[in-house]
């Protein structure tokens, strides 16, 4: 990621061009995104003090989270590095009653925060952004700085092993090109995609567990947990078939939640969220 002024050059070229060729702001809203988007409100239910408290949703792209949250009750302060997004969050704000306080482009190494200001920050997509691990902490090191005493942080990570998984479940394995990524991706974390190729995401960084965890200590935070978001639910074949059978559905929801801080199913997890406290 480049550091100058330029708000497009926070993202590295590839990245932004990657959102400028995908619809984030629905991304979630479709069925494959369901068991993302509910597992991590149920994550930020579960974690989140209780509103109201200022919460900063650092990389929140349209406000998919923020907006829920403010409705929720809670301050929000939505900082995304892509332009497009936020104009697309500021619109959306004009036409709703509970929207965040802030909507700003912004950079998740140098927040435009005081010190000890927020209750709580999101980065649910920083940290695979910044393929750099010193960035990475850097950031981390950035929300440690801007929350208040006994604050919280919950991070998001893709797991190395998530293109490897995504091979396999999609029935995947002829094509030369996926496998190619998967090599990547299983030898250093480095996650290429050099034709741009919408469907396998863009220049990226994909966490070993370990990695995540101890990157999160080393930005400064000494007491965290790590929990997989939608854990085994990718191996699911007919996914949409039985996520549309409520019986099915609960079912799932209820297996992911009891092996959700299971070290041994963690890889197989799309991603990945650590839990960290001041």
């Amino acid at each position: 990621m480049n550091s100058s002024g330029d708000s497009k050059s926070i993202l590295l070229p590839e990245a932004y061009q990657h959102y400028n060729l995908i619809d984030e702001a629905n991304r979630l809203s479709g069925i494959h995104g369901q068991l993302e988007l509910i597992r991590t409100r149920e994550l930020l239910t579960r974690f989140l003090p209780k509103p109201p408290a200022y919460i900063v949703d650092v990389g929140g792209g349209a406000g998919i989270h923020s907006f829920w949250l403010a409705e929720q009750g809670y301050d929000v302060h939505l900082i995304d590095a892509v332009p497009h997004h936020i104009e697309n969050a500021k619109e959306t704000a004009r036409q709703l009653s509970h929207v965040p306080v802030v909507i700003e482009v912004g950079d998740a190494r140098t927040l435009p925060l005081n010190d000890g200001m927020a209750d709580a920050v999101l980065l649910f997509g920083p940290l695979y952004h910044l393929t750099s691990r010193d960035e990475r902490v850097q950031c981390i090191a950035e929300a440690r700085r801007i929350l208040r005493s006994n604050g919280v942080a919950m991070g998001v990570g893709i797991p190395s092993f998530a293109s490897l998984v995504n091979c396999l479940s999609d029935g995947a394995l002829s094509d030369t090109y996926f496998r190619s990524i998967v090599d990547g991706d299983l030898n250093d974390g480095q996650h290429r995609n050099p034709n741009a190729d919408p469907r396998f995401f863009t220049t990226t960084f994909f966490h070993h567990p370990d990695e995540l965890v101890e990157e999160f200590a080393a930005g400064g935070f000494e007491e965290q947990r790590l929990i997989a978001v939608e854990g085994p639910g990718k191996l699911l074949h007919n996914f949409e078939e039985c996520w549309n059978v409520s019986e099915h559905r609960e079912w799932l929801l209820d297996v992911i939640r009891r092996v959700e801080e299971e070290p041994h199913l963690f890889g197989v997890s799309t991603h990945l969220m650590t839990v960290a406290k001041c």
